[in-house]
């Protein structure tokens, strides 16, 4: 059976049987709901130990999330399509929620700690919801013509990279606190 536009839009978040890779709006879209869960774990959690691996694991993914966007995606997109005031409005919401993530990461204990997460929680659905909606940046760049299977595996593999030395600096942090 071809493949049409409707099922390759069914088909996009989804690892096709041969093992190719998601597509850039797959992956990027996948990053947004394991977030999107977990700020809803933090919100039913009680215990200050669950709330903080839940807001650490929070920070680091959106770490991640938002450093390949901005050194992969954001790129490609504004590339192919030139629009500068969608590309710049969501650079403006990154930096504003890696401000709020160094201001969680620093004052784990404070008693503001809830409110950062549940602010971040708050820029990031707005954010996912510019970026998700019939006329955002990924219909945009869907529409544009860019090969997203490509940037999709770039995408990934920087991921990997990232997500790699995070953890290598998490075991050497917890090493060493050890010490």
């Amino acid at each position: 059976m071809p493949r049409t536009k409707q099922t390759a839009s069914r088909q996009a978040g989804r690892r096709p049987k041969n093992g190719s890779p998601k597509d850039a709006i797959a992956l990027l879209k996948a990053d947004h709901r394991q977030v999107t869960e977990w700020f809803g774990e933090f919100e039913k959690a009680r215990d200050s130990k669950r709330k903080a691996t839940l807001a650490r694991q929070i920070c680091n993914a959106l770490k991640v999330h938002t450093q390949i966007e901005e050194e992969i995606f954001y790129p490609a997109f504004l590339e192919a399509t030139g629009y500068e005031d969608i590309h710049h409005e969501a650079e403006v919401e990154h930096n504003g929620a890696k401000r709020l993530i160094a201001d969680i990461e620093a004052k784990p204990s404070d008693e503001y700690f809830d409110a950062r997460v549940a602010v971040l929680s708050e820029m990031i659905k707005h954010h996912v919801k510019e970026e998700e909606k019939t006329d955002g940046m990924f219909a945009k760049a869907r529409r544009s013509g860019l090969d997203l299977v490509d940037i999709g595996e770039q995408l990934q593999a920087r991921k990997s990279e990232l997500e790699a030395d995070s953890s290598l600096l998490g075991k050497a942090n917890e090493l060493f606190a050890a010490a």
